[in-house]
């Protein structure tokens, strides 16, 4: 299909066949210029990140963040991934150490998301060649040893229109040591102050060269030891300090059973969870009692009384056996060759390996027989009540979840680079080249339970003639199982126990391996040079063609496809794409040394790109460098961009997915509570869907052990998750405009403001159970009520299957804000201060094409409006020594602790107001509004302190510490990006290092 047609790509597009056409006519006429004079006006050129032109100034009409080998060796952060984790323009982490719970083919990969938007909008280059990716469109940034690295170049603007899909955020280009000779290494030594978390790396770095050609070799081992959520006070509670007792698990290592009139305990009703007494017979209905199901909440609270505590007793608190921050391996080597063929042709090489195990452990499954039909039949010799239980339920704390990521990346990249002499007599330089990325994943799970043996060893068993009780009945023994009774707890042995019983643990849990593979091929043929000279320069341009197919798959163990075992059900991934891209770029200076213009020039670019999967699309982009003086730079961009759909958006199989959410139609936490529109919604239906009756009066949402205690609670049954064949790319227009300033009155002074916005149309949106409930009670939206989205219980409890589809917008806006200055004093040293912030002044997300009043998130969990960095180095003859200090402004959230009904701010909830829903009242164009209740923390500061010293021997030492004060960020219900009560981009302790490096 042909895509958008607009002003800006077709007058970009006509300038670009304009220009190229008068530069060939003029090029005939040009004035010859002789060698000397030639020779005389050269300068050292360069291509920075978002160009293919080369130009001698590194400032160019794009903002620009450079990070160079000595601000890398100058900070504690000595992985790429750290690294860029902390620059003011990354949000929050896609998926971070903090969140062992994820799953699927990404997990133990770090990805890094500019401004926010999700890191499958960042697109990421080694060298100005793509990253490979995962199907999901993911770059690990992880694969790229940090030793290799020369500098990183981080362009802060949509680049679709010079590299293609991905690039709506920005693109981050990572470049590695081309020339580099003699040999270093280092070792490198850190861990918390707590005596955990310690990470070990040592790299090599060998390279050798001469004026026809070089190599550089660059090893790396890196080890990171984990974190465990109880060896943090923070994060060792699952509702944290303030409520150390609330909301452990009644589905823990007790196990038990809801008695119903078919199944009933002696002086107990029906509908109540037993568990069996402590030394209890499990055979003896007596010895059952209630299981006490407290687990706090806030019904009922007062300000005077707060919410009622929970209670430990019968339950279990999963962080015991859950990772704050996961462990992860790597080793790595790249290699850089080039050699000169003539003295026109050089032949470029590139290697990398790389080899990531990352590992995540939770507790153990919490095995609910009602989820998986798997019942406790009325035949079991453990059976206390001789019927059927068809709930039953135990946490095997035995045998806790382990997961592991082994990740191999191998990549090659070849290319003949030349120049030649153009036919205007100017120098054109150009090159051909070939990359292969190819990822190869194997991941190892260990601790779902096989439901067809759960299904025997809780089936039928008996006590033979040798007193030892087996599976089946007399005379039809089912062979090789073990029985098992589930009402003995955790530590408790004997017959049919999971404690001790390495048998029955061998039966009941088999290691699950999924295995995962992608593959980015990439042809490309550039030429760029000057077609003529203007009275203010020459007149740049740069073309060129790309092929690039993409192809991968992911496939589950056998169990998870076929929903054989506790592992959450999926099918394989598997499909491809391929594209054919031709771009063109001009850099025109119009103006130089004249008054008001020490410089005007202007870009344009434009990239058409045609794909087998939903057709073509052209995206151009205009930009502009004014210099009024020697000592200001005015800038600015209009960019057109896209993102295609990855392999997962088109070809992802189904999953199962047990998600947290908020149900409107909650009479105590959801909007049902108190908005008369959602209320009504919920008992009639909107559009033919959806209606609980006279139930949504009375409606309250379950959790996995009973009603919900709190907001945000995990749904009961499996939801579905899927992908959409039918999806088309999204599209965005960025805007830049800024400024750079070094004021002449302060010498070494450099100051650089940019404003920014994107909006993305059309986005891809991964659907949510939030999201479409809210949309059809709370908007009253009709196609969001489809029974094809969501179902509902006799109970109320709904049902979703949910994927990604082509919705509204994103809207993000703000401001960068760098500084740097440098002084000498005589006597003390040399002085540097660097300053890089990002203010967010907008961040809009619409999920729907109906009608919407926009809500800015800033501000809210990890969307922070303001990141800052500030930077003090001090260097004096030997010595050395960096302060960097890192700003996170305030975090609010949905409140969790508060009194139902009350308008005032009262326990923890100290904003609450009438906010807009991002509806509208019905029939008018007026923002509908609600109580909106939230709990807003203040900044958080982070100092980061490194003390280094050169040696007389050719080696230096550094020795420092992050967070060095020790700073612990608030404690946030809500779980952004982690597992855990606290932000999983936050420092979780004071980490001290040392390094040693050597060089020969």
């Amino acid at each position: 299909m042909q895509f958008k047609t607009n002003r800006l790509r077709d007058a970009v597009v006509f300038a670009l066949i304009i220009g190229s056409g008068i530069g060939a006519a003029q090029a005939q006429n040009a004035p010859a210029t002789s060698d000397k004079d030639s020779k005389a006006k050269t300068l050292d050129t360069l291509v920075v990140t978002g160009s293919r032109i080369r130009q001698v100034d590194v400032e160019t009409s794009q903002p620009v963040t450079f990070i160079t080998r000595d601000d890398i060796e100058k900070q504690g952060f000595q992985s790429v991934a750290d690294i860029l984790q902390n620059i003011t323009a990354t949000g929050a982490p896609p998926i971070s150490r903090a969140s062992p719970l994820s799953a699927g083919e990404a997990a133990g990969g770090t990805f890094i998301s500019l401004r926010n938007i999700g890191a499958a909008r960042t697109l990421v280059l080694l060298n100005g060649r793509r990253l490979g990716v995962t199907t999901g469109g993911l770059a690990d940034i992880s694969t790229i040893p940090a030793s290799a690295v020369e500098r990183i170049e981080v362009l802060k603007d949509g680049a679709s229109a010079i590299y293609g899909s991905d690039a709506i955020a920005g693109v981050i280009n990572v470049i590695t040591r081309q020339n580099f000779n003699g040999a270093i290494a280092s070792v490198y030594y850190g861990q918390y102050g707590e005596g955990d978390g310690a990470i070990k790396k040592g790299d090599v770095v060998w390279g050798m060269g001469n004026d026809r050609g070089s190599i550089v070799v660059s090893g790396e081992y890196r080890k990171e030891d984990g974190v465990g959520a109880t060896d943090r006070w923070f994060t060792q509670d699952p509702r944290g300090p303030l409520h150390p007792t609330d909301n452990w698990t009644t589905v823990g290592a007790y196990g038990g059973f809801v008695t119903t009139a078919s199944t009933p305990i002696p002086g107990i009703p029906a509908g109540t969870r037993v568990i069996l007494k402590a030394g209890g017979d499990p055979r003896n209905p007596a010895d059952y009692i209630r299981q006490n199901v407290a687990t706090g909440t806030c019904a009922g609270a007062t300000t005077s009384t707060g919410c009622t505590p929970g209670s430990i007793a019968d339950k279990t608190n999963t962080l015991e056996q859950t990772d704050l921050r996961t462990p992860l391996e790597s080793k790595s080597l790249n290699i850089d060759g080039n050699l000169k063929l003539t003295d026109a042709i050089t032949a470029k090489v590139g290697v990398l390996y790389s080899n990531r195990v990352s590992n995540r452990t939770v507790a153990g499954y919490p095995m609910q027989a009602a989820s998986f039909n798997t019942p406790m039949s009325a035949q079991s010799y453990f059976n206390p009540t001789g019927a059927t239980i068809s709930n039953w339920w135990r946490r095997t704390w035995e045998v806790p979840r382990i997961s592991g990521s082994d990740l191999t990346t191998y990549r090659f990249s070849a290319s003949l680079e030349g120049s030649f002499e153009g036919f205007n007599g100017m120098p054109w330089d150009w090159d051909v080249s070939y990359m292969h990325n190819s990822n190869k994943l194997l991941q190892n799970t260990y601790g779902n339970l096989n439901l067809a043996n759960v299904h025997n060893a809780v089936g039928a068993s008996f006590k033979d003639a040798s007193g030892n009780v087996v599976c089946g009945t007399p005379g039809n023994v089912v062979a090789g199982c073990q029985v098992w009774n589930p009402f003995l707890a955790y530590g408790v042995t004997g017959a049919g126990a999971l404690s001790g019983n390495q048998a029955l643990q061998n039966y009941l849990f088999q290691e699950e391996h999924a295995t995962g593979e992608t593959t980015t091929k990439v042809w490309a043929v550039n030429l760029a040079g000057s077609l003529f000279s203007l009275p203010a320069g020459e007149l740049g341009f740069a073309v060129g063609a790309e092929y690039r197919n993409e192809s991968g798959k992911f496939v589950p163990d056998a169990l998870a496809v076929t929903g054989g075992s506790t592992n959450l059900s999926s099918g394989p991934t598997r499909g491809g794409y391929n594209v054919k891209e031709f771009y063109a770029e001009l850099s025109a200076p119009l103006l130089k040394d004249v008054v008001m213009a020490k410089e005007l020039t202007l870009n344009l670019a434009s990239r058409y790109s045609k794909y087998n999967t939903f057709g073509n699309t052209t995206n151009s982009k205009l930009g502009f460098v004014w210099k009024p003086l020697d000592q200001l730079m005015l800038r600015g961009t209009v960019a057109e961009g896209f993102r295609a759909p990855t392999i997962a958006d088109l070809y992802g199989g189904s999953s199962e997915t047990f998600s947290f959410f908020t149900d409107p139609c909650d009479t105590l936490f959801g909007s049902s509570a108190q908005n008369a529109t959602t209320r009504g919604n919920c008992t009639n239906g909107v559009g033919g869907n959806g209606a609980l009756g006279a139930l949504a009066a009375t409606y309250r949402q379950r959790s996995q052990t009973g009603l919900a205690g709190s907001p945000n609670t995990q749904t009961p049954i499996a939801f579905v998750s899927g992908s959409n064949p039918l999806l088309q790319p999204e599209t965005s227009k960025t805007k830049t405009l800024g400024a750079v300033w070094s004021p002449p009155w302060v010498e070494n002074l450099n100051m650089a403001l940019d404003w920014w916005k994107i909006r993305i149309e059309n986005t891809i949106v991964a659907d949510s159970p939030d999201l479409i409930l809210n949309d059809c009670y709370v908007q009253g939206i009709a196609s969001r009520c489809n029974a094809a989205l969501f179902t509902r219980a006799a109970d109320g409890t709904p049902r979703v299957t949910y994927g990604s589809r082509n919705a509204g917008y994103r809207l993000v806006e703000g401001f960068d804000f760098d500084i740097s200055y440098r002084w000498s004093w005589a006597a003390v040293g040399d002085f540097r201060v660097t300053s890089n912030s990002t203010y967010t002044s907008k961040d809009i997300l619409i999920s729907t094409n109906d009608p919407r009043y926009p809500v800015s998130s800033v501000g809210v969990t990890s969307t922070f409006r303001i990141r800052s960095n500030a930077n003090l180095s001090w260097e004096r003859g030997i010595f050395g020594a960096s302060w960097m200090v890192r700003y996170y402004s305030s975090m609010a959230e949905g409140c969790t602790y508060f009194v139902p009904g009350l308008n005032d701010p009262n326990l923890e909830c100290n904003q609450i107001q009438y906010a807009p829903t991002g509806g509208f009242v019905t029939g008018t164009t007026t923002p509908a509004s609600a109580i909106r209740r939230r709990n807003v923390h203040g900044a958080t500061v982070f100092n980061d302190l490194q003390f280094r010293v050169k040696l007389p021997w050719d080696a230096n030492v550094s020795v420092g510490a992050n967070n060095a004060f020790n700073k612990i960020g608030p404690i946030l219900y809500t779980q952004p990006s982690a597992n855990v009560n606290y932000y999983g981009g936050f420092d979780i302790g004071r980490f001290w290092y040392v390094k040693y490096t050597q060089k020969f």
